[in-house]
């Protein structure tokens, strides 16, 4: 990791090729982020670690199928949900004092490597699980999806330092492909290591935990390349550091100078919460409710990342010709259309889940890439790592509430089918509210120069 510091404005003004060849170096390095930490996503929040940590907990429930964590009465097959939306919560008190931190300092990659080791040690540390550890399961869970949730939020906040606005749907676009391709080649091993256990001398249960572990390794090892090639900015003069959460007041205050921006970020809050909950809880509606194996889910969600290589790419060249707006709408109308399909999914029938994998794929990486792109032209120059810890904020940290339904749904109810169903409303009521929201005219009040097409 380098100390290197540049002006906060270097990317003002002409720019020689030397200066050209400096941002393409940082932009590749940028990239391997997403191909760093894709995999705890992908591997172990989509794939493994829902069904894996609620059978430790039915292993671990009463007769009447209850865990007691801190002596609450809670159903083996919500425990997981509710450790999702746990660990937003406390990335939600944490996000914007990093945030603020790293803009009042100019300094990211320490705070970006703490985040990110503490998350891939505690991803590392999933080995250990088995047996009736539910509870460490459940710490591990929220300890690992909180660290990632601020790395990203530092991470992300590079975005509009590294690309000019006519690049950044195309920047933002490539660091989806680059993760989601990640998530492929790792799915692809882990589909051996799983499937083919008994030639290893594995159980299924040490092949699943070695399968997260794994996550965590690649996590920390490929985190050294942004590490070492992004730059710090050097921090414009400020006043005195606020100290503990009047830090959040200050950043919500700071917010409502922006309105547009705001609208933006609430829209962007109810529709990826509900992009959020599918990708935490898609495996375990598949192995709960439609009886299929690990092995089709592995394969599923190894779909799901090939096709979204091709549609984060493919939706980001939609954006230079309708715009990043419109086109994340049609996504929005699509994600409507698979959910609802995915309440009729039949049990047993690994084709059909297939074919819906097929269409998430399709959708998934282009409007969390070019919501990204979109929001990185609303932040005001200077204030980008506390407001992209606010764009955190709306990407995880009402998160919880997607989560909480969908396992307040089926604790109510004894249904997956009713719990997937009721997440089409948040994709309704995100379209309706990103529609009311005039993003070239928001983008001048944050003070910058709109893209011919946005």
């Amino acid at each position: 990791m380098g100390t290197d510091t540049v002006r906060a404005d270097a990317a003002d003004g002409p720019e020689d090729a030397e200066g050209a060849a400096d941002r393409r170096r940082e932009q590749r390095g940028w990239y391997f982020y997403d191909w760093a930490c894709s995999v705890y996503s992908t591997s172990v929040l989509t794939v493994f670690l829902g069904p894996y940590l609620t059978s430790v907990a039915e292993s671990a429930a009463d007769a009447d199928g209850f865990v007691h964590p801190l002596g609450i009465p809670v159903r083996a097959g919500s425990f997981f949900a509710y450790a999702v939306s746990l660990s937003v919560i406390v990335a939600v008190l944490a996000m914007p004092l990093v945030g603020a931190a790293a803009d009042r300092t100019g300094r990211k990659k320490p705070l970006l490597a703490a985040a990110a080791y503490t998350g891939a040690a505690a991803t590392t540390a999933m080995f250990l699980l088995g047996g009736d550890r539910y509870l460490l399961g459940g710490v591990l869970l929220v300890v690992a999806n909180a660290a990632q949730s601020v790395a990203t939020m530092l991470y992300n906040s590079y975005l509009p330092q590294i690309a000019p606005p006519e690049e950044r749907d195309a920047v933002s676009s490539r660091g989806w492909a680059f993760g989601y391709a990640a998530g492929s080649l790792v799915l692809i091993a882990n589909l051996v290591v799983y499937t083919a256990h008994d030639s290893f001398g594995l159980g299924e249960g040490a092949a699943v935990r070695i399968c997260l572990a794994s996550a965590g390794l690649w996590w920390g090892a490929f985190a050294l390349i942004p590490l070492r090639r992004l730059r710090d900015r050097r921090a414009p003069a400020r006043e005195a550091a606020v100290p503990g959460f009047r830090q959040l007041a200050a950043t919500v205050r700071e917010l409502r100078r922006t309105p547009l921006t705001l609208a933006f970020l609430l829209a962007y809050l109810v529709y990826n919460d509900g992009i959020q909950t599918v990708i935490s809880q898609a495996s375990v509606y598949g192995s709960e409710e439609l009886d299929l194996g690990q092995s089709t889910l592995i394969v599923a969600v190894l779909l799901v990342q090939v096709l979204a290589v091709a549609g984060a790419l493919g939706m980001g060249r939609l954006a230079r010709t309708y715009g990043a707006k419109r086109t994340i709408l049609g996504s929005l109308a699509a994600w409507t259309v698979i959910l609802a399909a995915g309440y009729f999914l039949p049990a047993g029938a690994p084709a059909w889940f297939f074919v819906l994998a097929a269409g998430i794929g399709l959708v998934l990486g282009g409007s969390q890439a070019l919501s990204r792109s979109l929001f990185s032209h609303l932040v005001p120059a200077g204030k980008e790592a506390e407001y992209f810890s606010a764009y955190e904020l709306s990407d995880r940290g009402m998160s919880w509430l997607g989560p909480l339904l969908f396992g307040l749904t089926y604790q109510l109810t004894g249904s997956y089918r009713d719990a997937i169903l009721s997440l089409v409303l948040f994709f309704v009521l995100g379209f309706a509210l990103l529609a009311r929201v005039p993003v070239r005219r928001a983008v001048e009040d944050a003070g910058n120069a709109a893209p011919g097409r946005i």
